[in-house]
Order: C-alpha cells, then sequence, then structure tokens
C-alpha cells in the first residue's frame, strides 16, 4: 500500500473540537489539563497523588478483587488488582458499552489503547506501575444500542424484554441468541475459540455485566487489564459527598452551561455534545432506571410514585448509594473519584463532552485527566489491496465520498477535463481587457467583468459535460471501486463502528489480536492500516 498509516487530518472523521484541540488552538487550553503526551504524566502523576488517598485504593482493591470472584482470576490478575492499593501505581482507563462480544471493532481498539499506553509509562516512568482499566457502562439502559452486532453481514439480535440498568440483566435468555451466532462460524480451530468464548461469557455468566468482565478478561486478562463496574454500593460510598452536592447545588447545571457558552465563543461551528440537566443523577434498581428532578424542594423520580424533600434523599443516599447513578456527564467525575487514573481514552465524542467538564471538575475539587484520543485502524485483507493497486486506489482515497471518489478516478486517469490552465489563462486575458477599458472607458468595466464571468462560465460547463463523459468511460473501474469502498465501509460508515471482532477472529484467532497490538501505537492519531 502506498501507505501504512492515515493522519485524521486526512480523512475528515475528527470532531472539529478534537481537531482544534490537536492543532493546539490556545484559545481551547483552558479546557484541559495539557497537551496528551508522555512527558506530561509526570506532572499528573503528582497532581493525582496529592489528592488520591490510601483509604480510597484500599476500598477500590477490595471491591474489585470481590468484582472478579466468579472469574476465579489467575495469580497475575489478583496481583495487579491489588497493586491498586500501593501509592505509586496509577490506572489509565477507557470504556464502553456493554455491547454483545464488544459490538463494533473499536471497543478493542479502546482496550488495546489503554494496554499499550500503559507499557509505554512503565518504560518511561519504571519506578511506577500502571495499570490499563476498563471501565464497564453497566448503568446505562439503551438496551437497543447494544442487544446486536454484526458479524460480516449478518445482524445478529438479542430479542429481550429490557427494563432497569443493562448491567444487571439476566444472560440466561441468550441461548437461542448463541444458537443463532454459532450457525454462521464454521467447525474450525478459530471458529470453535469463538463459540467458547461466547459460552464461557454469556451462556456460563449471571448477567450481562459478569458476562462482558468475562469477555474481556478472556481477550486480554494476560495483557494486566482490569475491569471495573461502577454499579457498587461500597464504590459509590467513595462518591457520596460529590452526589451530596449534585442534590444540594446542582453545580454540574452552572459550570457545563458555562463551559457551553464559551466553547461556542471560540467558535460557533463546535457541536455541544452533551447538554446539563438541572440534575444529572438517575434512581435505579433491578428493573428501574428514571431520572430525578427536582421542583420547589421535592426530588422526584419520573413516571413513579417516588418523591422526597431534600433531607429525605439524603438519607436514601446514604442507606442505598447502589440506587444513584450518575448520568453521562456526572459519571465521568464518578470514575476520576473512585480511582487513581492519569489518563480517559476515547472516542471523539466522548473526548468532546469531557472537554466540557474541566471547570467542572475545578468546582467539585477533583483531579482532570489528561486525555487522549483510542486508536482507530482499517484492516485491509492482501486480496483487496491487490484490487486497489490495479485500479491506482490507495486506501486513503476511498475516505472521499461515492461521488468524489468517481470523480477523483476520471481526473486522475484523465487529462482532457482539467481546465485550470484555460481559465488561468482566460483570466490572464481578461486582466489586459479591464486596462484597456479604464484607459478607455470605466463604463465598460462591468461589460467586461461579465464577458468574463459568462466565459468562465462556459469553460465550466463544457468541463463538466467531458466530465460525464469521462464518467461513463471508465463507469467500470469506478463500479470496482465503490465495491471496495464498500467493503472497508459497510453501510457507508468507518470498518470499526459496524464489524465486530469476531469476524477476523474466526479467521485468525488470537493472532488477530497480537497484531493490532503491536502495529497500534497509543500516541498515533490516525489510522493504522492493517493488512491480513
Amino acid at each position: 500500500m502506498a501507505r501504512a498509516f492515515i493522519p485524521y487530518t486526512s480523512t475528515a472523521t475528527l470532531p472539529r473540537l478534537l481537531h482544534e484541540v490537536e492543532q493546539k488552538n490556545p484559545m481551547l487550553e483552558s479546557f484541559y489539563t495539557a497537551p496528551t503526551s508522555i512527558e506530561n504524566f509526570s506532572a499528573q502523576m503528582t497532581a493525582k497523588a496529592a489528592q488520591f488517598s490510601t483509604e480510597n485504593r484500599i476500598v477500590l482493591a477490595n471491591c474489585i478483587n470481590e468484582q472478579y470472584t466468579h472469574l476465579n482470576p489467575e495469580t497475575s490478575t489478583k496481583a495487579q488488582i491489588d497493586a491498586l492499593k500501593q501509592a505509586s501505581t496509577f490506572t489509565v482507563t477507557t470504556g464502553h458499552q456493554l455491547n454483545l462480544m464488544g459490538g463494533p471493532l473499536y471497543f478493542l481498539y479502546k482496550i488495546i489503547s489503554v494496554i499499550n499506553l500503559a507499557k509505554r509509562l512503565k518504560e518511561k516512568y519504571p519506578k511506577y506501575t500502571f495499570v490499563p482499566v476498563f471501565w464497564m457502562a453497566t448503568e446505562d439502559h439503551d438496551f437497543e444500542e447494544i442487544n446486536h452486532f454484526y458479524f460480516g453481514e449478518h445482524r445478529l439480535k438479542w430479542q429481550y424484554p429490557s427494563q432497569g440498568p443493562v448491567g444487571r440483566l439476566s444472560t440466561k435468555e441468550l441461548t437461542a441468541f448463541f444458537s443463532q451466532f454459532s450457525a454462521h462460524l464454521g467447525a474450525d480451530e478459530h471458529s470453535k475459540a469463538v463459540i467458547d468464548m461466547f459460552q464461557k461469557a454469556y451462556i456460563k455468566q449471571h448477567n450481562l455485566a459478569d458476562a462482558t468482565r468475562c469477555l474481556v478478561h478472556q481477550l486480554f486478562g494476560k495483557d494486566g487489564l482490569i475491569v471495573v463496574d461502577g454499579d457498587d454500593a461500597q464504590l459509590k460510598r467513595l462518591f457520596l459527598p460529590a452526589i451530596k452536592n449534585e442534590l444540594e447545588k446542582q453545580l454540574v447545571f452552572d459550570e457545563v452551561s458555562k463551559t457551553n457558552q464559551a466553547l461556542k465563543s471560540v467558535d460557533s461551528n463546535f457541536k455541544i455534545q452533551v447538554n446539563p440537566r438541572p440534575l444529572n443523577l438517575f434512581y435505579i434498581t433491578n428493573t428501574l432506571r428514571k431520572r430525578i428532578e427536582v421542583s420547589n424542594g421535592i426530588f422526584r423520580v419520573l413516571n413513579t410514585d417516588l418523591s422526597w424533600n431534600l433531607d429525605g434523599i439524603i438519607k436514601e443516599l446514604e442507606t442505598h448509594p447502589e440506587r444513584f447513578s450518575p448520568n453521562v456527564l456526572l459519571r465521568p467525575l464518578y470514575q476520576e473519584t473512585i480511582l487513581p487514573n492519569l489518563c480517559y481514552v476515547g472516542g471523539g465524542g466522548e473526548l468532546s463532552y469531557w472537554l466540557q467538564l474541566k471547570s467542572c471538575f475545578d468546582a467539585f475539587n477533583i483531579n482532570f485527566p489528561l486525555l487522549l484520543h483510542r486508536n482507530s485502524a482499517i484492516i485491509v485483507s492482501k486480496r483487496l489491496q491487490e484490487k486497489l493497486k490495479k485500479i491506482h486506489l490507495t486506501i486513503e482515497d476511498l475516505f472521499l465520498s461515492s461521488s468524489e471518489l468517481s470523480a477523483h478516478i476520471v481526473k486522475t486517469q484523465s487529462h482532457l477535463i482539467d481546465f485550470s490552465d484555460q481559465k488561468k489563462h482566460l483570466k490572464q486575458q481578461f486582466e489586459n481587457l479591464y486596462s484597456i477599458a479604464k484607459q478607455t472607458d470605466a463604463s465598460f468595466l462591468g461589460a467586461v467583468a461579465a464577458q468574463e464571468q459568462k466565459q468562465l462560465k462556459g469553460l465550466s460547463n463544457l468541463e463538466k459535460r467531458l466530465l460525464k463523459a469521462e464518467k461513463r468511460k471508465h463507469n467500470a473501474q469506478i463500479e470496482k471501486a465503490l465495491w471496495l469502498q464498500s467493503v472497508l465501509f459497510p453501510n457507508g460508515n468507518l470498518q470499526e463502528r459496524v464489524l465486530n471482532f469476531s469476524t477476523f477472529f474466526a479467521d485468525h484467532g488470537h493472532d488477530f489480536i497480537e497484531k493490532l497490538k503491536s502495529e497500534l501505537h497509543p500516541f498515533q492519531q490516525g489510522f493504522t492500516v492493517i493488512s491480513l
């Protein structure tokens, strides 16, 4: 291939806000701690160590050990969890929804990003321990977002009447889904490995949180990755002061609203990822996840009969902290309260809303982490690479829209329809005519300008007609290119946002995971082209 790495700047896939941060726009410096370089982790460790207590470390390690009991983890995993008790240990974290089999490929890229980042940090700062963490979004409730995945061209969906936090959902009804999935797999070694992985995670575990932890542990446990479930009463007790603060003062709404206005003042085209609510908490049980709203001093759980005054809801919080769930804006503060975390690794949308939260962290006196965009990849078969080479295209060309790609093929293989030189020559000729008109009678300048526009328009129309003729001539090649584009961009989307890792694991086994780990580098901002 012509290039093994394609920067985000060449693909227009990075959100505008993230692009401006990447370009080090000085007007955005107040929205994050510091640029995420390996050198800047030193100051981050100092700041986090000053804030994170030994007591919190012990609670964290004990809770994670308890969460892992159903897996009977090996000694190395237990040692990694117990290392969190030490003041010299820090985490680097990513998170994801509880999609079946991890959902789209970028689930893997997120995890590999933190695994490789932890390794890089250990090389740079050998006196410290760095634990890669996967934070499960167990308290989410949008079942329709997580109940399916794509194995090749097959969309496999779990039909289930979901209620409440998804992490607490029973997996006992997944037997039929397992049969549906298995029917698309072969009888070879790698396909059997996928089937075994699914059975261990989803058939033998009791709920979706345990199943997801089991799946991730099978894939990355040997790499020192630790899975954390925030849906835990003891961990929420560590966050209890911040929840009280939110109930009493509603600081998140005030701070994020001010930040959103500030971002818009920098650039009105920035997309505000999340708008705050007056109260950013949910009330949850096994079958319920509803927003809490406050009006005239009364706190109500939407669409229920539950309500309290301030004293009553604080008593409920202190008695049952597990029933209070932070929303998307409060969750990052919860995560950074209970983890000795240095850096959050996420996608463009995630990091955009993290950038809305810096002043909120300051108001809660919680250390704001460094932010790093996750790795991205394009997985290409050798056969597809050969087909691209035959029609003189690169992977980067396939990031164009279908119409742009068609025009690109015609223009790069035809010298008949680029009238740039002719237009330039015409403009030079009219410069002479403008000069003559000025010297003769300035009232003719308008007529000259009109004639110039008429002739330029005539050239443009002729160029378009020739382009259409060339498209017909190159139609076969364009069809091949568009087919190749559809293979790498399923349904017009990035491959990493559609296909599940099992699509490739069924053909290549663990070698696929190892290849990703070896070729993805945490500080590279773009798409790594990976040949299989």
